[in-house]
């Protein structure tokens, strides 16, 4: 407490930090995943404006520097609502949780620390930390069963006796009209807490009178686990880590080489990565499935629409197009393909068909009117300039707003309209420039398509 104390006041001396508001341990009920030597250090900000630099990273590194003068720390950054969901669906809080399981904790703990050590060698590794399996004092109670006999009692009797005092005992209820109030009943706090209390406790003997427990057992001081994670009924030791200044499949591709090269678990223990990786990867399978299928339905409706497989797949000849420009787009601005940048990619193939969708249609009016080829792709582009242009700057334009965000979720925001903005650059300029020669050479079969100097059909103009 001292020590949450004493860092809390160091970060309230940051000039950009309102309050500090510190919980230690974990809830009653037993659903928070925190154990009881951790601490939720939460810190409201003031307005960016009376920032000394309106940047999160930099104030980040204020922070950091706050807590490097506290040795023996561990600490890694998230947010409340982003601390509770990943809590929810992976019980850890890093962009990579790597949970080591096995039967020991010895060996659990030794395998997490050297986990941890060369995780953090890898480049883009941050806050890098393990949860301590051992190291909590305890008092050991060794009950002499012999002793235990000669008073009458068993060693089931001194245990229940010793569990009343430290857990407690319910004892019955207190019933009001509104409510049901239960009674327990245990030692006080200075017994539990003090070694030389603790051996005084009396036991009472069956036959009337009491004896002290140090007649009856021996006590000493040792260490225990801090706490005893469990997954799928068996035990892990946990290893968190954030990622920053690269992508987080390619950070767990070299620690995955990296921890595998160095370390050689021992028989019946085995590594699992997760947390927002494994998130990543979920989503990635997703998409791996839709994102063919969704093409797979354009092509049908597509294919309705014209009647030919060859217009369709040309109209699909959009999709690369856009692809250049949503790539291009990521690497311009230092961003990663993400979830929200994936499906910003799905956003922008729609949009990237419908406007080659236009094209095609066109031509296709101007080519029934036997048009030549070279004329029909030429007016035919001339014609569709406007709407293409239009269709491409609206969905721009609204996107413009979350490209320029950074209040909170543009994390979110950002990466999506990236992709979609850039995507509609090269998919316009290239839909206008590339699609006309495609059409030209691939758009209408051989037996149809004519030269320069087909004739006009009846009640058509030239």
């Amino acid at each position: 407490m001292e020590l949450d104390i004493a860092v809390g006041r160091a970060l309230r001396n940051l000039p950009e930090v309102d309050h500090v508001v510190s919980r230690v341990g974990s809830d009653e009920l037993g659903l928070d995943p925190m154990g009881l030597n951790e601490t939720d250090m939460f810190l409201k900000l003031k307005p960016k404006s009376e920032w000394r630099e309106p940047d999160k990273g930099w104030l980040i590194e204020q922070i950091r520097r706050k807590l490097i003068e506290f040795p023996g720390i561990e600490y890694g950054f998230t947010q409340p609502i982003e601390m509770r969901v990943s809590e929810m669906l992976t019980g850890s809080r890093g962009d990579l949780a790597i949970k080591v399981f096995g039967p020991d904790l010895g060996v659990l703990g030794d395998l997490a620390t050297r986990v941890a050590a060369t995780v953090e060698k890898v480049p883009g590794a941050r806050d890098v930390l393990t949860q301590t399996t051992e190291g909590v004092d305890y008092l050991k109670l060794d009950i002499n069963a012999a002793a235990a006999g000669r008073y009458g009692l068993s060693v089931a009797d001194v245990q229940d006796e010793l569990r009343a005092q430290v857990e407690g005992v319910a004892a019955g209820h207190v019933i009001e009209p509104d409510r049901r109030t239960p009674i327990l009943v245990r030692g006080g706090d200075e017994v539990r807490m003090s070694a030389e209390r603790f051996a005084r406790i009396q036991i009472s003997l069956p036959e009337g009178g009491e004896v002290p427990l140090s007649a009856l057992a021996r006590i000493r001081p040792g260490s225990g686990p801090v706490k005893i994670g469990r997954e799928g009924g068996a035990r892990f030791a946990l290893v968190q880590a954030n990622v920053d200044g690269r992508d987080l499949v390619g950070f767990v591709d070299e620690a995955k080489r990296a921890v595998a090269s160095r370390i050689a678990l021992p028989a019946g223990y085995s590594l699992q990565w997760g947390g927002q990786f494994e998130n990543q990867q979920r989503a990635a399978a997703r998409l791996g499935l839709v994102v063919p299928v969704a093409l797979g339905l354009i092509f049908v409706v597509l294919f309705m629409t014209f009647g030919s497989a060859r217009q369709a797949l040309l109209i699909l000849c959009n999709v690369p197009f856009a692809l250049v420009g949503g790539v291009l787009a990521l690497w311009m601005s230092g961003q990663y393909l993400s979830v929200p940048a994936s499906v910003g990619f799905i956003a922008l193939l729609g949009v990237a068909v419908l406007n080659g969708l236009v094209l095609v249609t066109q031509f296709n009016q101007l080519h029934a009117q036997g048009l030549p080829m070279q004329r029909v792709v030429r007016e035919g582009a001339w014609r569709r300039v406007r709407p293409v242009m239009m269709t491409a700057s609206i969905t721009a334009l609204g996107l413009v707003p979350l490209l320029l965000a950074s209040g909170p979720g543009s994390e979110i925001q950002r990466p999506l309209a990236i992709v979609v903005v850039g995507g509609l650059v090269s998919a316009t300029a290239l839909t206008l420039l590339l699609m006309p020669l495609l059409y030209y050479r691939f758009g209408q079969p051989d037996t149809l398509r004519a030269h320069d100097g087909i004739a006009p059909v009846e009640g058509a103009t030239a």
